[in-house]
């Protein structure tokens, strides 16, 4: 199955954290969206940035909700789906002492988000969110893969809206970028 995550969908899983104290940053498509305060594609998961503490908590309340590991393993790197084809991509951090979030990503390395990477503020449905700001999500795109058509119009919308310099690699018409 492949359904589509709604804003719906969103808005009810962000609630269910927020219900159990666990506090989440938005990231990827929805992540955008949210700063965008609107809708602007379809989405096939939703992304979020939560503390390695609240994994746990965070699994249990899923489960509950039919998502299992799909790929990846917890607590820092990995995706849960349910049985319609929803999926929740986790990349969690923990905080230093200076404010930075710290992802350890698959291959062991770290990836380090300054403190006003968790600046970003947003809406979905009505609800506001906490995400990655404009700039974090800039710097995510750019590093680490190679953008798609879609990442590379969600960069184009974040630059329109926030003034923001794209690098080179995130811009349309780039040669060494995927058309």
């Amino acid at each position: 199955m492949d359904k589509k995550m709604t804003a719906s969908d969103v808005v009810e899983l962000l609630r269910l954290f927020q219900s159990a104290g666990i506090i989440v940053w938005l990231d990827g498509g929805w992540g955008i969206d949210a700063l965008l305060q609107m809708q602007t594609r379809p989405h096939k998961d939703v992304d979020i940035i939560p503390r390695v503490a609240d994994v746990p908590k965070l699994l249990a309340i899923l489960e509950r909700r039919g998502f299992a590991v799909k790929e990846g393993t917890p607590p820092n790197a990995f995706v849960l789906a349910d049985g319609e084809g929803l999926e929740v991509d986790i990349h969690a951090v923990t905080f230093d002492t200076a404010g930075n979030g710290i992802h350890r990503m698959d291959n062991g390395g770290d990836w380090i988000f300054k403190p006003e990477a968790f600046t970003g503020q947003g809406m979905i449905d009505g609800l506001n969110v906490h995400c990655l700001s404009p700039l974090a999500q800039v710097q995510c795109h750019a590093q680490g893969y190679t953008p798609t058509e879609k990442d590379l119009h969600d960069m184009e919308l974040l630059q329109q809206r926030f003034n923001i310099e794209l690098p080179l690699v995130l811009r349309k018409g780039n040669c060494s970028a995927p058309g």
